[in-house]
């Protein structure tokens, strides 16, 4: 099973279904939180959800279409990191992630967002690594940007949140460029 080390307090590890209660729990208690900007929430109202979306996330990385871990700090789940549609024609991926909102302000999405790309280019042999974001979603912006992923492009009306659509920025980074920031 894949485990990468963040730090000495944090690893990223892939989602099993044993951690279908402690992702609902975690879930639940930054529901509204978490509403501002990700779409699925009203999706997932059991820990059966949450089991289901892990199983669907095995079977993605079994069959090799995307790679869906979860972020542990202190031994305790912080949030969900993973490679959405990866592109291995291209040698591309997508990243997304959320975190807890106790857990924010400590670095962790940085730092694990940072394991991850190293993992893509490093060991998945990827060229190009997007990072998508709401427009309005500063947060979410400030992690590519920290990592000095250029901006690339928008996308109107990328995605429907309950009751209006948002626009995405894209955020790229290549390997030539990522190992010259190493």
């Amino acid at each position: 099973m894949l485990k990468l080390i963040v730090d000495d307090f944090t690893m990223v590890q892939l989602l099993e279904e044993k951690h279908a209660g402690e992702l609902f729990d975690l879930t639940d208690k930054n529901r509204g939180y978490l509403k501002e900007w990700l779409p699925w929430l009203d999706n997932n109202k059991t820990v059966n959800d949450s089991r289901n979306f892990i199983k669907n996330s095995l079977d993605s990385y079994a069959n090799r279409k995307g790679i869906v871990t979860s972020i542990w700090f202190k031994e305790r789940l912080a949030g969900v990191i993973g490679f959405y549609e990866i592109d291995w024609v291209n040698h591309k991926l997508s990243i997304g992630y959320w975190l807890g909102a106790a857990f924010q302000g400590k670095g962790l999405m940085t730092k694990s967002c940072r394991t991850m790309i190293d993992y893509a280019f490093n060991e998945l042999k990827m060229e190009r690594v997007e990072i998508l974001c709401a427009t309005g979603n500063r947060k979410s912006r400030a992690i590519p940007e920290r990592l000095g992923f250029k901006e690339i492009g928008l996308v109107q009306n990328a995605e429907w949140l309950y009751d209006r659509f948002v626009d995405h920025v894209i955020y790229g980074m290549h390997i030539k460029d990522w190992h010259n920031l190493r």
